[in-house]
């Protein structure tokens, strides 16, 4: 289980009547939000289903950090989905100052003919001295397009800008095979507080847009054109620079804490990029515990943001709905239903327990975004809304894993059932 950084220091013995009150007041709160007794999982109701007579082992076990579940899931982006995923959490040695390490690897198909599978890290080194992020993809993708923009269609009289900004939504479907491979190192400087650096490599080979002919002018098309991309591939390979402050309590379902990144992109065509590109980003979440005998009543705030600063990124590499690092961002739409050069994003949600053993809670939030087209409209001009609610059951009381189940709305009609392991944010 993942225990917050406290003031403690262990690299020596410390007589008990030195450490400081605060210090004891963190570690009892620590334990408290960090003790699964009375708290009822999957693995708990499968045990009671089919070994209900089963007696209790005399030697309590401590609660796996692995789950291995079906992938099954279903939003307007991807259809439905069948797979299977594996998730698994642990604190690595023995420093009590660790942050807990996460992985999780999937495989899956679905109705939209979408065959993905991924494997994600991110590992925290006994005393946080070192952490990996990392991800590995290979997909046969089909992605939805709505053009570029915010949904307010250029008023100068060219006919491509008004296909290209799409005003009336009319939905574009993108066909590709899709390779990526990310690693970040991130060194800790402070507590806390971590500089890091990486290399991200992004192919997309045979897209194609099956509905409309190659005479068609099309949003991806027109910004291929005017921006030097081949219709049929690119790479959007590059350096990655972060810097990171995380004060989380837990990373799949934090009570309390904060987590804060920024960091620059830079594509290089010597390293295989189709262009030369500078984006720099931004996410920000802050978690508030509403209560002190029931911390799963949390207030959250997510705020993400996206800019290209230089060159051009290819156009299914833009920013926008549905693009941050866990495609979570704007329940209510469909992945890059607004997208741009410039991006802003944030999210609120209010999390809740309904029953007493946690086995169910519920979350509501709402969302807004805006983005840029670079045909007149800027960033902030037009914000577009979302939001809905959801059920949350709770998978894995060891890493907090819940299965999300939420029903979302939007504008332009767009509305859609979300699934999936983990919170959003």
């Amino acid at each position: 289980m993942m225990v917050l950084i406290t003031n403690i220091t262990y690299g020596q013995i410390t007589p008990a009547d030195t450490i400081k009150a605060d210090s004891l007041q963190k570690i009892a709160k620590i334990k408290k939000n960090n003790n699964t007794a009375g708290q009822y999982d999957v693995g708990d109701l499968f045990k009671h289903l089919f070994h209900p007579h089963r007696k209790p082992d005399s030697v309590k076990k401590k609660a796996s950090g692995i789950t291995i579940i079906p992938n099954i899931a279903s939003n307007p982006s991807i259809g439905t989905q069948i797979g299977i995923k594996a998730v698994a959490g642990r604190v690595l040695g023995n420093n009590p100052n660790t942050l807990m390490s996460v992985a999780a690897t999937s495989a899956s198909i679905t109705t939209k003919n979408i065959i993905y599978f991924y494997l994600t890290h991110n590992i925290y080194t006994p005393g946080n001295k070192w952490n990996f992020q990392g991800s590995l993809v290979a997909a046969k993708t089909v992605t939805p397009d709505f053009g570029l923009g915010i949904g307010r269609g250029a008023n100068d009289g060219n006919p491509e800008d008004l296909i290209l900004t799409n005003p009336g939504r009319k939905p574009y479907v993108l066909n590709a095979q899709y390779y990526s491979f990310r690693e970040k190192v991130y060194k800790q400087i402070d507590k806390g507080l971590f500089v890091g650096a990486g290399v991200s490599f992004d192919v997309r080979r045979k897209i194609y847009d099956k509905n409309n002919a190659d005479s068609v002018l099309t949003p991806y098309r027109i910004y291929n054109q005017r921006n030097g991309f081949e219709n049929d591939h690119y790479a959007s390979n590059g350096f990655l620079a972060n810097i990171q402050y995380t004060t989380r309590d837990n990373q799949n379902r934090a009570y309390t804490g904060i987590y804060a990144d920024a960091g620059v992109r830079v594509n290089q065509t010597w390293m295989g990029s189709t262009k030369n590109a500078v984006q720099f980003n931004t996410d920000f979440r802050k978690y508030f515990s509403l209560s002190e005998t029931n911390p799963e009543h949390v207030l959250a705030f997510w705020n993400w943001t996206s800019f290209v600063v230089g060159g051009a990124l290819p156009y299914l590499e833009l920013s926008g709905t549905g693009r941050d690092a866990n495609f979570r961002s704007g329940r209510g739409y469909t992945v890059t239903y607004f997208k741009g050069t410039q991006y802003f994003y944030s999210e609120m949600e209010y999390r809740f327990p309904i029953t007493r053993n946690k086995f169910l809670s519920g979350v509501t939030f709402f969302n807004i975004q805006s983005a840029n087209d670079d045909l007149g409209t800027k960033l902030f001009d037009v914000w577009q809304p979302g939001g809905g609610a959801g059920l949350r059951v709770l998978f894995n009381k060891a890493t907090r894993t819940n299965l999300c189940i939420d029903y979302a709305w939007g504008k332009y009609g767009a509305r859609g059932l979300f699934l999936g392991l983990n919170e959003a944010f």
